[in-house]
Order: structure tokens, then C-alpha cells, then sequence
């Protein structure tokens, strides 16, 4: 099983660490089964599962949920779970409680946590509770109002400044890695070359020490995904839209199922319900 030192180790020996998200158990099964280092149980799931238009409706209850689930398919990668919007926007004991709680019910091996130098008292705390914290910033979907869209961030001599320093903050609170989503690779490759911590990019260049994407966006499964940044490893939309036709093509055809792929009551029920019932017995 994959720990929090094996993922510190990586950056030292200068190996590339791969992350996906998961909200199944089949999911985290594939993606676990395939050697993924870290599986993340994103509040993505508000739009990717929940059909939401941002992750700020997602509850700590729904992540729990989703986590419980992926864990059981889970076996060696290091399961991360997202605190979702409100979870810790509260007292630092109601936020390590909740904490607690997602350690304890759901089996995960840390949690992700939205923000920068101004969680650096908040996330220290969670990690004196021995609470392995990964950091988020950039583009932190929770403060999606704030922002104002899912824009790139680092696009002024200000933002960069800002973001460096929440890097650096993150690194002293203990966080053992760091999320850059929507940086520019420019400013990542810095944020990467000083700190001795792993940062884990979503489109934000080739420079960090590791990727995460969104399972159903990196394979094609949701359609609605068309970022610059992904690449589409698969097409899995367009494969089951093609396999549900089929399947409705076949049904009304009356060529599904075959006579093959029904069960039969055997030579000896068989003769009796012929002599009983006659033709009604035979196949069409």
C-alpha cells in the first residue's frame, strides 16, 4: 500500500506521481487495480455525478458517502477525500471533527483542503490531529463566486506573488503535497522548484511533480468536459451511446436475447412440458 512517505519519496527520486479521482467503488477499484498512486474522492462529484453546475452544494455527509464506497475497491493507492464547501469554514475544532469523521468512517488516508496562507493556522492544527492534509490553490472550485468563473490564475505580477507565497505557507502548516490547478505552467515550475513537498498539477504544465484528472473527463465519459488542458485517453461516451443503441436495436429486432444467452429446463422437463403443452414449449 502506497503511504504518505512513499508519495513525499517520489519528489526526492524525481518520479512523476499520478493521481485520479474516483466516487464508486468499481471506479476505485479500476483505478487502483491499474497502479494510480494517489485516488482523490473529489467534490467534483457535485458536477460530475450530482449534474451541479459548481461542487459548493456537495455535503460533508455525501462525501463520506462516496469515499466509503471508493475504499472498498481502494486496496494500495493513497485515498484522499476533498472537504467540501462549509466543512471548514467554521471553528477549527467543528473542522477537525469533521476530519475525524472522514478518517474514521471512511478509511481514507488524508483529506484536500481549498486555500492558502490564510489556512496555514487552520491546516497545522489538522495536522497536529495526525490528519495528513494535501493543499489546493490556484483555482479552488469552492471560491468559484469570488473568482467570478473558472478562470486561469497568476495572470498579474500580484496573483503570482500571492500564489508562491500560499505554496510556500501550505509547506510550513505540514501539508505533505500540494494541488496547482489552472497555474501557469510558468509559475508552477517555480512554486515546484521550491518547495520540498510534491505539487500535483491540473492544467498547469508539464512542470509539477505529479497530475490529477477527473476520471470521467481524461476518459471521455462525460461529454460535456472540453477543457485546453485535458487529453482524452478514451471516447467512452460515444462507446456506451453506440452499445445502448444496439442494445435497443436488438431488443425490438427480437435478436436479444439468442437462444444461447437463455436457459433451458433440460431434456427431461423438457419432454414433459412438450407432451403437456406442445408447441407453446418450443423456440421460435
Amino acid at each position: 500500500m502506497i503511504t504518505i512517505n512513499d508519495i513525499k519519496k517520489k519528489k526526492k527520486n524525481n518520479e512523476r506521481i499520478v493521481a485520479l479521482t474516483a466516487y464508486d467503488y468499481l471506479t476505485g477499484y479500476l483505478v487502483d487495480s491499474c497502479g494510480i498512486d494517489i485516488v482523490l474522492v473529489g467534490d467534483s462529484l457535485g458536477m460530475v455525478i450530482k449534474g451541479e453546475n459548481d461542487t459548493l452544494n456537495v455535503t460533508l455527509e455525501e462525501m463520506i458517502y462516496h469515499a466509503k464506497i471508493v475504499r472498498k475497491g481502494v486496496k494500495n493507492s493513497f485515498l484522499v477525500v476533498d472537504l467540501p464547501f462549509g466543512s471548514f469554514h467554521i471553528t477549527a475544532e467543528d473542522t477537525i471533527r469533521n476530519c475525524i469523521r472522514i478518517i474514521k468512517e471512511t478509511g481514507a488516508n488524508g483529506v484536500k483542503i481549498e486555500g492558502g496562507k490564510k489556512r496555514y493556522e487552520l491546516i497545522k492544527k489538522i495536522v497536529d490531529s495526525e490528519i495528513p492534509v494535501m493543499g489546493h490553490i490556484g483555482l479552488t472550485p469552492q471560491s468559484i463566486n469570488v473568482f467570478g468563473g473558472y478562470r486561469v490564475q497568476g495572470k498579474s505580477e500580484k496573483r503570482i506573488e500571492e500564489l508562491i507565497e500560499d505554496a510556500i505557507f501550505l509547506e510550513r502548516a505540514g501539508c505533505f503535497s500540494i494541488v496547482l490547478e489552472l497555474v501557469p505552467w510558468e509559475v508552477s515550475k517555480i512554486i515546484t522548484e521550491k518547495l520540498n513537498i510534491p505539487t500535483i498539477g491540473i492544467g498547469s504544465g508539464p512542470f509539477c511533480d505529479g497530475q490529477v484528472l477527473v476520471f470521467h473527463d481524461m476518459l471521455g465519459f462525460n461529454p460535456f468536459a472540453d477543457f485546453k488542458f485535458l487529453r482524452k485517453y478514451a471516447n467512452l461516451s460515444q462507446e456506451i451511446e453506440k452499445g445502448i443503441k444496439n442494445y435497443i436495436k436488438d431488443v425490438k429486432n427480437g435478436d436479444y436475447p439468442s437462444e444461447s444467452e437463455s436457459f433451458t429446463v433440460g431434456k427431461k422437463l423438457k419432454s414433459f412440458l412438450e407432451e403437456k403443452y406442445g408447441d407453446n414449449t418450443k423456440n421460435k
